[in-house]
C-alpha cells in the first residue's frame, strides 16, 4: 500500500492511500506507453489497426503477466496464517485481489481495443480478441514458474543444512 503525505499547516498532516507501491504504478505507466508505442510503430508499418492492436495488447499483456504472476508468487511464498494473522492476511489477500483485478482489466481492455478496430470475419471477431489475454495467461504462469525457480536457487543450502543434520541424526541413532 503507497501513501502520499501532504502537509497542511504546522503539525497537520493529510495522508492519501493507494493501491500498491510507486514503483509498480511508474512500471505500468511505461508499460501501457510502450505498448501504445507499438501500436503507432505497427500501424505505421502495416496500415493494419487490427494487427497492431494484437501485437500491442498481447506485448502489454505478456509482460503485466509474467510481473503479475512473479508477484503471486512471491505473495503465495509470504502468505500469512489468515487464523492467528489476521491483518496480514487480509493484506495479503487484498492485494491479490487487486492484482487479479488489474490482470482481469487488462484482458477486457484489450479485448474491447482488437474488436473496435474496423474488421470483418470470424478471425477477428471470435478469435483475435482472445490472443492477448491467453498470451496474458501463459506468461502470467511463466511468472510464477520463474518466481519458484528462483526459489529453488536458494534452497540448496537449506538443503544441504538439512542433509547434514540428518547425517548427525543417523550416527547418533547408528552409535546406539
Amino acid at each position: 500500500m503507497g501513501k502520499i503525505e501532504r502537509q497542511i499547516s504546522e503539525g497537520v498532516t493529510k495522508y492519501y492511500w493507494y493501491p500498491g507501491e510507486k514503483v509498480d504504478w511508474i512500471r505500468g505507466v511505461l508499460t501501457l506507453l510502450g505498448g501504445g508505442l507499438l501500436f503507432a510503430l505497427i500501424y505505421v508499418v502495416t496500415k493494419n489497426s487490427l494487427l497492431a492492436a494484437v501485437i500491442a495488447g498481447t506485448a502489454v499483456l505478456a509482460v503485466v503477466g509474467a510481473y503479475l504472476g512473479r508477484r503471486d508468487a512471491a505473495g503465495l511464498s509470504e502468505f500469512h496464517d489468515p487464523a492467528t494473522e489476521r491483518r496480514e492476511a487480509v493484506i495479503d489477500g487484498t492485494r491479490a485481489a487487486w492484482r487479479g483485478t488489474l490482470q482481469g482489466l487488462l484482458c477486457a481492455g484489450s479485448a474491447m481495443l482488437v474488436l473496435n478496430m474496423p474488421h470483418t470475419g470470424f478471425l477477428a471477431d471470435w478469435v483475435l480478441p482472445f490472443v492477448p489475454s491467453i498470451i496474458g495467461a501463459i506468461a502470467h504462469s511463466g511468472g510464477m514458474l520463474w518466481e519458484r525457480l528462483a526459489q529453488e536457487v536458494t534452497a540448496p543450502e537449506a538443503a544441504a543444512a538439512a542433509a547434514a543434520e540428518d547425517d548427525d541424526a543417523t550416527k547418533e541413532l547408528e552409535a546406539a
